[in-house]
């Protein structure tokens, strides 16, 4: 079992809604979604480029999928993320765009946020008492030899090589594409998300994601209110 620190907007927002239609899962309800009639784009493209996605969920990492600590339960994870999140404020990041990243393409901020850079320096370092060490083999899976040395050193210190300086907020909406058929699909998912971005988005909870078993699809554990009023209705 794997958990994992996550943004996602709330389940009906139509971020939300558009995301689970175009990957084909909820990641609140684990229920599959129909792909959307999109020209251009064929229903089994859609499917065969969003299955890593699609398993993990729509979603933007702040803490990498983790094994728990020996020494550390569900129930202490719970009650550490709740009095957090309660001493951290909202706030709103800038409208999203559809961009590149590796390959992939997802969602970034159209410009640079502190916030959020900040947020997930934070969350790794509020969850790092709770997480088991990397073994060997989940090291060589991240193919260190590729790695900057600051990565390098994320990776050893922290289980992730793409945390703090190295840190860039997306949400993943595709697996590697290559050649015409990035250009094509930026295309056609810049017209599916077009009703659903152009606003701010609001950071107000911090979602805990868990993967029951290896290989299984990610979901919505719980869900974490930032700021003050979580704070009086913890307490």
């Amino acid at each position: 079992m794997r958990y994992a620190i996550f943004f996602t907007p709330p389940a009906g927002d139509p971020l939300t809604l558009a995301a689970a239609s175009w990957l084909g899962r909820s990641v609140y309800s684990g229920d599959a979604v129909s792909h959307p009639m999109l020209r251009g784009l064929g229903l089994d493209e859609i499917a065969y480029h969003t299955a890593i996605p699609r398993r993990l969920g729509f979603h933007a990492v702040l803490r990498s999928p983790f094994r728990l600590d020996p020494e550390a339960n569900e129930q202490g994870l719970l009650r550490a993320l709740m009095h957090f999140a309660s001493g951290l404020e909202p706030f709103e990041l800038p409208p999203l765009q559809i961009g590149r990243t590796g390959g992939c393409l997802g969602l970034f901020p159209q410009r640079a946020c502190a916030p959020i850079d900040l947020l997930a320096q934070a969350v790794v370092q509020a969850v790092e008492p709770f997480r088991s060490p990397l073994t060997e083999a989940e090291i060589e899976r991240r193919d260190p030899y590729s790695l900057t040395a600051a990565q390098l050193a994320n990776l050893h210190r922290w289980g992730d090589p793409d945390v703090m300086d190295d840190f860039r907020f997306h949400m993943p909406l595709t697996d590697s594409l290559r050649g015409a058929d990035t250009a094509r699909f930026e295309r056609v998912m810049t017209h599916h998300f077009a009703p659903v971005l152009g606003g701010a988005v609001a950071v107000r909870n911090l979602a805990l994601f868990i993967e029951r078993e290896a290989g299984a699809p990610f979901v919505v554990h719980s869900l974490h209110p930032m700021g003050r009023i979580a704070a009086r209705q913890i307490a």
